[in-house]
């Protein structure tokens, strides 16, 4: 279940972003400001808002070990403050004194990355609070970035729907021309790495753009290569925001189409679909250790959601998939089978307009005879992961909690919400 617990409603402008800490979120504003609250009861910080920035502000996160907060603007700088107490503790100028459209730290805090609207990428000595490197992408602006769970890489996101890899010596490692067409807009890594055994292979970032897609990859551990997954597509307008949870199986993305969509992250399976803002998503943020999720939007309100325990079990997951799955579109079987390493099945099941209502009813004769699939181990995979998936559709035919059935037909509902009177 997802329960509104309480909107925020002291931006005057849009909300760009938000970030949580351990103890506040952060939310800022195109109205110049960013605002602290306490985690305890969303109450605003008595040293909130803090005022800075001459322009708007587009993003907003906090370091990990709680002592930082950086803000950038469209005035050319980033601001490092003490969240603490509100104290502006550095300015930084963009060296291009472009405006600053995203920034972010590095997971020891050693790093704080800036990317511009003119393509520049500044790499800072957080402790030091001096300009460590700079360089930049070859064509569009700068408004997307993120750090690896090792701290070695980092990924920009441009508008020229480009995905750059760096290390931390501002070296270009590889670089994706294409990842979203019409322009990326968030990247955000999990921080479980992915790992076989106690061998590290690579780390899972999801991006998301203004072509209405949300794309999975694995970076590997040199960070030389940058490798889709699969791909979402629910969404009906750009997808302006994602963040996983903090155990990496949760996704959470925020669109022009006002929605919000909670995604099982392994599977690609949509858990929920939230509709409560009346504009643009164009910022979430999952709580590290709390079950909280903090939407922005451009109706100027932040929507902070309780995400409950129950919500990320296998049987949650069951209890979706039984009333999903039959209704799941050519494209997310498509989904289903690239998180399943079926890859190459995707072309094939696509071709022959596989919803999930034919998927459910596929048998092995199906696979040989009608889809033309010659490997017979290909199609004992395929029948192996169908045979899953009816497993956890049949282990939800009992004990379904009673806020997931309609109080008058008793049926099942899809995406319950409940809103709570604060």
């Amino acid at each position: 279940m997802v329960t509104l617990v309480q909107t925020l409603t002291d931006h005057v402008d849009d909300v760009n972003c938000c970030a949580f800490s351990s103890t506040c979120l952060a939310s800022c504003s195109l109205d110049k400001s960013i605002r602290l609250y306490s985690l305890n009861d969303f109450s605003e910080l008595p040293f909130s808002p803090l005022k800075g920035h001459s322009y708007g502000v587009h993003s907003c996160c906090f370091s990990s070990c709680g002592n930082f907060l950086a803000s950038s603007s469209t005035d050319g700088t980033t601001v490092l403050w003490n969240p603490q107490c509100g104290e502006k503790l550095a300015i930084l100028k963009q060296p291009s004194e472009s405006p600053v459209r995203v920034c972010k730290f590095s997971p020891d805090t050693n790093y704080l990355v800036s990317g511009a609207a003119d393509g520049t990428v500044a790499l800072w000595d957080v402790r030091r609070k001096k300009l460590r490197r700079t360089s930049m992408v070859e064509d569009g602006s700068i408004i997307a970035c993120g750090f690896s769970p090792c701290g070695n890489y980092f990924i920009t996101g441009s508008t020229s729907g480009e995905l750059t890899v760096w290390d931390c010596q501002m070296k270009c490692l590889l670089n994706v021309k294409t990842a979203h067409d019409l322009g990326v807009t968030c990247c955000e890594f999990s921080t479980q790495p992915i790992k076989d055994g106690s061998r590290l292979q690579g780390f899972l970032m999801a991006s998301c753009g203004q072509d209405n897609r949300i794309v999975f990859w694995i970076l590997s551990n040199t960070g030389c290569e940058l490798r889709m997954k699969y791909s979402l597509n629910r969404h009906t307008a750009p997808v302006l925001s994602c963040c996983f949870s903090s155990d990496g199986r949760i996704l959470v993305s925020g669109s022009v189409d006002k929605s919000i969509i909670i995604w099982d992250s392994i599977s690609g399976v949509p858990l929920h679909t939230l509709t409560q803002h009346k504009r643009y998503v164009t910022a979430c943020a999952f709580a590290r250790d709390l079950p909280l999720i903090a939407t922005g939007s451009m109706d100027k309100t932040v929507n902070i959601w309780r995400f409950g325990v129950k919500s990320t079990s296998d049987d949650h997951l069951a209890t979706k998939l039984r009333h999903s799955v039959q209704h799941w579109s050519e494209d997310e079987v498509c989904s289903w089978l690239s998180a399943g390493d079926l890859q190459e099945l995707v072309v094939i099941f696509k071709s022959n307009n596989i919803d999930g209502q034919e998927l459910l009813n596929l048998t092995e004769k199906n696979l040989m005879s009608d889809l033309k699939i010659e490997s017979l181990g290909l199609r004992n995979k395929t029948m192996r992961k169908i045979e899953e998936l009816k497993s956890k559709i049949e282990s939800t035919c009992v004990g379904i909690p009673d806020e997931f059935l309609c109080p008058i037909a008793r049926d099942i509902m899809t995406d319950p919400v409940i809103a709570s009177g604060t």
